[in-house]
This record gives C-alpha cells, sequence and structure tokens, in this order.
C-alpha cells in the first residue's frame, strides 16, 4: 500500500513537500517514481529514486526545482517541490516497481498511491 500526503493550496513561487508512505511490501526492494496528471492530460513522470544507492531521475520540465528522497528505515519517499508555477498543478502519485533501478515511464510501475492534489494559484 501506498499514501501519498502533502498536497495542498500554494501561491506561486511557494514550496510543498510531498510524501509516500509505505507498506506491505520490503519498502528498500522497490524503486520509487513520482508521477503527476493535469485535467485533461496524460499522466507524466516527475522524478523517481532508485531502491538502494538513491540515485533519482528527473524530468527535463522540472529544472533543478524539485528533488526526490527517500528513508528506508521510515519506508517513505519524499518529493521536496520549490518555486511552484501554475503549469505544476494537478494530482501527484507515488508509485512502486521491484526493481533497483528507476524510470521515468507511467507503464513500469505496479503499486500506486491514491494522489495528492497539487494547486498552484494566485
Amino acid at each position: 500500500q501506498l499514501v501519498d500526503s502533502g498536497g495542498g493550496l500554494v501561491q506561486p513561487g511557494g514550496s510543498l513537500r510531498l510524501s509516500c508512505t509505505t507498506s506491505g511490501f520490503t519498502f528498500a526492494n522497490y524503486a520509487i517514481g513520482w508521477f503527476r496528471q493535469a485535467p485533461g492530460k496524460e499522466r507524466e513522470g516527475v522524478a523517481c529514486i532508485n531502491s538502494h544507492n538513491s540515485e533519482a531521475k528527473y524530468a527535463d520540465f522540472e529544472k533543478g526545482r524539485f528533488t526526490i528522497s527517500r528513508d528506508n528505515a521510515k519506508n517513505t519517499v519524499y518529493l521536496q517541490m520549490a518555486s511552484l508555477k501554475p503549469e505544476d498543478t494537478g494530482a501527484y502519485y507515488c508509485a512502486a516497481v521491484f526493481r533497483w533501478y528507476c524510470v521515468l515511464g507511467v507503464d513500469e510501475y505496479s503499486y500506486w498511491g491514491q494522489g495528492t492534489q497539487v494547486t498552484v494559484s494566485s
């Protein structure tokens, strides 16, 4: 099970930290990704992190504004988002795949959280 949290309403230029708390599987064996979906658009990869060495990949659009991290002791992955823009608005989902390396492809992931809404607006 994956539970996403931390979304909310934030002004442009603001920050949010999303959390993905997991249970029911050996978290350290899974690569984790964050994805987002804006209304009327397809779900897209935002960032992902490997299972053991915490190396990460990021989508080009985030341009250094987002940081993904994981705490294997707490079975939790975080997405720190800064300099948020209105176009970052959408539902954000974390997902897990039983693999050590991560990719940003939506179809690669087996387990999904329920999503948390991020709205960037003044």
